[in-house]
This record gives structure tokens, sequence and C-alpha cells, in this order.
């Protein structure tokens, strides 16, 4: 059966990792819509090279641009908000949401439709919202497919018993690139070091959390509303080969895992399928060539973002939005050189500790969205005013 489709974030990382595969199975999906940011030039080629039916970008100044460069094609398309809504509001079987940043959670949250499967790639639709998120996907009817390599894992080892029976669910990081490095050397590592991403190609912000674990910290919360397992049952492990991407302890000791080689492509089929395996020509794994595979417990003495990120999970309510906010305000102030390594974490935990009002739990987007505003207005008054 052919599926359609609509990808949210088409020209990112996870977005030409998705076109691949839909190129590799075209008996298999068509693609009735692509979403992009800025790139109006980059986002009518992907949708001149997917065949698809409407392109939207979100920054309207491109409106004209995007509308050149499709000139002759037959693809409309469209600039703006309402644009973007376009596109998410056309018929398609399921929608890949891979906008990255809290811009990606209301056209996440707009996708939901009864019977749509989204393959979800937005880590603030559940870690911003993720109670108002995961309750309207299930009162509508929409299914949910993580397209994390962790989450995907999990998502197939779960499946080998009951939620009841998990001890443990695992999921594993690389390290980042200071995985050996001495707290006073990170003290002082640049953003540019900081975005040196050993084994996965992302984007700049998304690499800089992989250095603090931070994102561990953030797919731990989502993992919470994936599964519908508490903080004590969730946990991290340093795994440099990045092969085990997620593993379950179970009651009576046995352990399932998923192992792949670390290729998005992979996770990205099996969401957009729900385990109706895919062929995909990508080189096999050898474990007798790989030969060993090591695992570390996480250090969160030089890493305190994640015991942050870990904090705000137990503490419920409304502190994970909070923590993201500040998290993504800290990061851009990094990158910008304003502030050094250890104050991310610094400012996060300032943010989350001030902050009034966290113990309530958001009921709707706009509510998360809201607290979403609040939380980085306050962390920007953290960072030093002579950098501002």
């Amino acid at each position: 059966m052919i599926r359609s489709l609509t990808i949210l974030g088409a020209t990112g990382s996870i977005g030409r990792s998705t076109a691949d595969v839909v190129l590799a199975h075209r008996d298999a999906f068509r693609v009735e819509a692509v979403v992009g940011g800025r790139d109006a030039l980059a986002l009518a080629q992907m949708a001149k090279r997917l065949g698809a039916k409407f392109a939207a970008l979100s920054d309207e100044g491109g409106a004209a641009t995007l509308r050149g460069a499709l000139a002759g094609s037959g693809i409309e398309s469209g600039a703006g908000r309402s644009a973007v809504i376009e596109a998410v509001d056309r018929p398609s079987d399921i929608v890949l949401a891979a906008i990255s940043g809290t811009a990606g959670l209301e056209p996440t949250h707009a996708s939901l439709k009864p019977g749509r499967r989204i393959a979800l790639a937005n880590k603030e639709s559940l870690v911003c919202a993720g109670t108002a998120f995961m309750t309207d996907a299930r009162r509508i009817g929409a299914e949910i497919m993580p397209v994390d390599s962790e989450h995907n894992a999990l998502e197939h080892a779960l499946a080998a018993g009951r939620n009841r029976d998990v001890e443990k669910a695992v999921i594993t990081a690389s390290g980042g690139p200071f995985r050996t490095w001495p707290r006073e050397q990170i003290a002082r590592a640049s953003a540019k070091e900081a975005s040196a991403h050993p084994v996965w190609s992302m984007g700049s912000k998304i690499n800089i959390d992989s250095a603090t674990l931070m994102n561990k910290g953030l797919e731990l919360i989502e993992a919470h509303h994936l599964f519908d397992l508490e903080a004590e049952r969730l946990d991290v492990l340093v795994h440099p080969e990045a092969i085990v991407h997620g593993l379950v302890q179970w009651g009576d000791g046995a352990v399932t895992a998923g192992l792949a080689l670390p290729d998005m492509k992979v996770p990205i089929a099996n969401a957009l399928r729900n385990r109706e395996r895919l062929f995909m020509d990508l080189p096999r794994l050898d474990l007798a060539a790989i030969g060993r595979l090591t695992f570390e417990r996480a250090d969160e003495a030089r890493f305190p973002c994640l015991a942050l990120a870990k904090a705000a999970l137990r503490a419920g309510g409304s502190m994970p939005t909070i923590l993201n906010a500040a998290n993504e305000i800290a990061v851009e102030a990094y990158m910008a050189d304003q502030i050094g390594f250890y104050a991310i974490s610094e400012i996060v935990e300032s943010v989350c500790s001030t902050f009034s009002g966290s113990g309530r739990v958001p009921a709707t987007v706009a509510e998360a969205l809201a607290i979403d505003g609040e939380a980085r207005d306050m962390a920007r008054r953290f960072i030093p005013a002579k950098h501002i």
C-alpha cells in the first residue's frame, strides 16, 4: 500500500535522511507536502526531488524566492504560519515531524489527526508539552512513533514484554566530544569544539546538547511520555561505539536490546512503516569485525546538565518546560561566545530554582508555550549584562 507523507523540517538532517528512504522506496510512499524554515532554494529543490504537491516555508520573506524556484514545476507553494498549517492539514497518512526547537511544537501538534501516524523527531512536543500532547494524541486517535534511534530501539525492545515487567529502560549516549576530557579542560572548550560530535551529523544546537549530555536528559523526558515509564525506571548509559541504542532490563533479569549501525535512515524507516520492515541498502552490523562494545556510567559531575534534566523529570509539573527553555537560551549564548561551557548548566539551574509556579502541568500546548516564553525571558536575565 502506498502511504502519503508530509515532511516537516524537510531540509534538515532528519528531513534529508527521510528523503533518501522515500526515494529508495517509491513504491511505498508519495510525498504530499514538504515544510522548511528559511532556505527557500533548498526547499524547492527537495520538493522537486520528492515530487511533492505543496511546499511551505515558515519564513514569509522567502515566499517570492520559493515561488520563483518552483515556477513551471506544478508544485504549489506558500510561506508563513498559515502556509505551514495548510501543509499539515493536507491529506496524508504520515507526518514526519522534524522541525527542531519549540518552533516545531505548534505544527507538530496541529498534525494530530484521527488515524494519522506521527513519526516524531521534534523533542519539544514531549519535553515542553508532553502531557498535553500525548493526551491529545490519544483523544484524537493519532499514532506516535519515535524517530530518535534511542526511542526507536526502546519501542522494539519493549515489545518483548509488558510495561509492568520493565525494571529499567536505558538509552545510550556516545559521550560526546568531551567524554574523556577532565573538567578543567571542558570548562575552556569552545563552541566549535563542542559541536564536533564523534558519531552523528546533526544541527549545531543538538551537537552542543550532546556535548553537555542535556540531549540525553531530554530523551529521558521523552521516554517517560512515550512509554509511560516513571523516572526511577529510566536511565542513561555511555556507549562510545553507538551500536546499542536502547535496552530494557526485565524483572526476571533478562535484557532486550536494540542494535544497529549509527544511521538515522534505520529508525526513520521503522517509524514510517511501524515494524513493517523496509529493505534498506545499508552496511550491515558485523559484531565480529567490531570486536568489542564498551559501556560506562555517565559522569554527572562533569556533565551536570544530565543531572538537572533528571531532576526536572522527577519534579514534573512544568519543570521540563522550564528546563528546556532555559537550556535553549543558554546554548544560544554559548554558541555566540557570550558564556563559557559550564555557564550553560549554571543558567539552567538558576532558572529552574527560581521560576515560580513550576508545579503546575501545562494543560495545553498554548499554556506550555506561554511558560516557555517566561522561562526564556528569565534565562536571558542570567546572561552577563556586558554580553547582551
